[in-house]
């Protein structure tokens, strides 16, 4: 239960990513800034804490970093950079909610993901993840009645691919912490017991692939609320949850634990619906979009009670 609290609470500061996303593309920001600048605060945001703070662990992550940054790249430019490049991209074409709950296949990505690494998943988990995608295509099919294909797709299709990818690149660190396997090596560090210094870690990763999208994109300045805006996503979205994120996933010793974790982000949905239509003045979503949003929290409501019962 403990995992599951902090995991909704980490939800609820995921889900300024995806409000702030959508009112920067609304005020006609480029998804690139939207996408690094996020990065770029937290570097220098977990930079400045962690040497004020913890100057140890800070100049050890950085000799980790040094002796591994090819696992960081790998790892970072997957978990972090393709995963919030996607996410970004996909607000210029949904509203904040949609994409929210489009993001929730990463409940469903997640066993795919752990099967990979030779991982045992029970079967009523992934039927209940299934529950959940459900739901997330009842959202994206109301979304067919009164938008174009094209927009529908290049608003899905880019989350369904970073659902993928933030999970792959957690559990390249989760097996790199608990002793590697084959071509991951084994981090045996203080700063890997710290999420503060692990998130630093894979935003040191994700920094090559910053450099290559706005090198080819080559967008035009960002404004200055658009500076801001990603500021507060840093602060909210990348440092705050994801630490709580990482803390509660590093906690979780049996792969079903780890499911449950990845759960408990369904709650997005509901946090960024409410976002955009306070903040926003975003429409409430339709019959359907009920329904599906409905679906989301009935399979993370039956997942808990099926953890809790085993």
């Amino acid at each position: 239960m403990k995992i599951i609290m902090i995991g909704i609470l980490a939800a609820f500061f995921f889900s300024t990513t995806f409000v702030l996303n959508r009112a920067m593309s609304l005020d006609g920001g480029h998804w690139v800034w939207s996408a690094s600048l996020r990065y770029f605060w937290m570097l220098g945001f977990l930079s400045v804490g962690l040497f004020a703070l913890r100057r140890k662990l800070f100049i050890e992550s950085l000799k980790l970093y040094i002796r591994h940054w090819v696992f960081w790249t790998v790892a970072g430019g997957i978990g972090f950079g393709l995963f919030y490049a996607l996410i970004s991209f996909s607000a210029s074409y949904a509203p904040g909610w949609v994409v929210a709950a489009t993001w929730q296949t990463t409940i469903l990505a997640t066993p795919i993901v752990l099967l990979l690494f030779g991982k045992k998943i029970p079967l009523r988990a992934m039927f209940l993840t299934l529950i959940i995608f459900a739901g997330v295509l009842l959202v994206n099919l109301e979304r067919a009645g009164v938008n174009p294909l094209n927009e529908i797709l290049l608003g899905a299709i880019p989350v369904f691919i970073a659902a993928f990818a933030y999970p792959f690149g957690n559990q390249l660190v989760w097996e790199a912490r608990q002793g590697g396997v084959r071509f991951i090596p084994h981090l045996d560090s203080p700063a890997m017991d710290d999420p503060f210094c692990r998130v630093l870690l894979l935003t040191l990763g994700s920094l090559p692939l910053w450099g290559v999208l706005i090198a080819v994109f080559s967008p035009p300045a960002p404004a200055m609320n658009q500076i801001v805006n990603t500021a507060l996503v840093a602060v909210f979205s990348g440092v705050a949850a994801t630490s709580l994120f990482l803390y509660i996933r590093h906690k979780a010793r049996s792969a079903a634990e780890l499911a449950a974790a990845d759960c408990t982000q369904s709650m997005e949905v509901v946090f960024s619906l409410l976002g955009e239509v306070l903040l926003l003045g975003g429409a409430l979503p339709g019959a359907l979009g009920w329904a599906g949003i409905a679906l989301t929290m009935l399979g993370l409501a039956l997942y808990i009670r099926v953890q809790n019962v085993r």
